[in-house]
């Protein structure tokens, strides 16, 4: 579809270029899909960022918190969904060994949850479907699981780092001033040695995602799981086998005490961190209500048997139609 507001298209990715009108352009399977920029309204420029030679995928061999001192992993915004996919199947991807990082065991479904052709991975960026912040979209329910951070690029030549978990304020509401870039993501590796789990569901097979829930397994007896596309925004949970009856909730990453590990408590949490749920064509709040309860009543008992309690029902059960493809152990 045109998008009939636009003067000039420009290959830019210096944010001190940017004036009111501007719109980023990273792909613009949104944009051109709707004719308009659903974030910031009809466009005058669109600044294509598409050519700024931005390495999409590198392991970086520093120190950063929470890379276990020898990498962590780099997204660039213009990384295209194929690219990432492909990270999945590299047999020893930053010199690791495969084996060692099952948290990228979560690539596969999180790239087939854009229910999209070949022709849109190859278009369709990972910091574009960030920034757009639709409820449904995986790289947001990807990188918040992982506790991935955003470098955002300022106008005034600034940097600033801030939770992917965070950076979500809303459908199509992006924590993002004017002018204001996302450069890339940064993932822990610590976040990669994790087992994780994965369910999504959607009212018809391959249709766009109406409850998606990630988890992690962080030790023997705690997980995280990160609830998606039934909430508006990322919700961030962690749930121990020693925590107490009281359910402390959180909305981000490491925000609120840890929830017992229980269907019950589990419940509560989301309920309570989740405020309402997301009300459109693709799923009734009621609905997604009772899906994430049980997509998340299925990561506890997956991630940890015999420690969560109340998920008997839920023991070697998968709901939905995409599933996690484990790598060799």
């Amino acid at each position: 579809m045109d998008v009939t507001s636009v003067d000039e298209v420009l290959m830019c990715a210096d944010p001190g270029e940017w004036r009111p009108g501007d719109s980023w352009l990273a792909g613009g399977t949104v944009i051109f899909s709707y004719g308009t920029d659903i974030t910031r309204g009809a466009p005058s420029r669109l600044l294509d960022i598409t050519g700024a030679g931005w390495e999409h995928i590198r392991w970086v061999p520093e120190p950063v918190e929470g890379s276990d001192g020898r990498m962590t992993l780099e997204i660039a915004a213009t990384c295209r969904i194929a690219d990432l996919r492909a990270l999945a199947d590299e047999d020893a991807p930053g010199g690791i060994p495969r084996a060692e990082l099952p948290g990228l065991d979560l690539i596969p479904p999180a790239c087939d949850s854009f229910v999209a052709s070949w022709k849109i991975w190859h278009m369709s960026t990972v910091g574009g479907n960030v920034a757009t912040a639709l409820p449904a979209g995986p790289m947001i329910s990807l990188l918040t699981a992982w506790d991935a951070t955003a470098l955002i690029l300022r106008p005034d030549g600034t940097s600033r780092r801030m939770r992917v978990a965070d950076l979500i304020a809303g459908p199509t509401r992006a924590r993002l001033g004017d002018g204001e870039l996302i450069r890339s993501f940064r993932v822990p590796v610590r976040s990669l040695r994790d087992r994780p789990a994965f369910r999504r569901i959607s009212l018809t097979e391959r249709g766009r995602s109406a409850a998606l829930v990630i988890g992690r397994r962080t030790s023997e007896r705690s997980a995280r799981l990160t609830v998606t596309a039934s909430t508006f925004r990322p919700v961030v949970l962690d749930f121990s086998a020693d925590a107490g009856t009281d359910t402390g909730v959180g909305a981000g990453v490491g925000a609120g005490s840890a929830v017992r590990a229980d269907a019950g408590a589990w419940r509560t949490a989301i309920d309570a961190a989740s405020g309402r749920w997301y009300d459109d064509i693709h799923g009734d709040p009621a609905w997604r209500r009772r899906m994430t309860h049980r997509l998340g009543d299925e990561i506890l008992a997956e991630l940890l048997p015999g420690i969560a309690t109340g998920v008997d029902d839920a023991i070697g059960r998968i709901t939905g139609d995409l599933r996690i493809e484990r790598s060799a152990s």
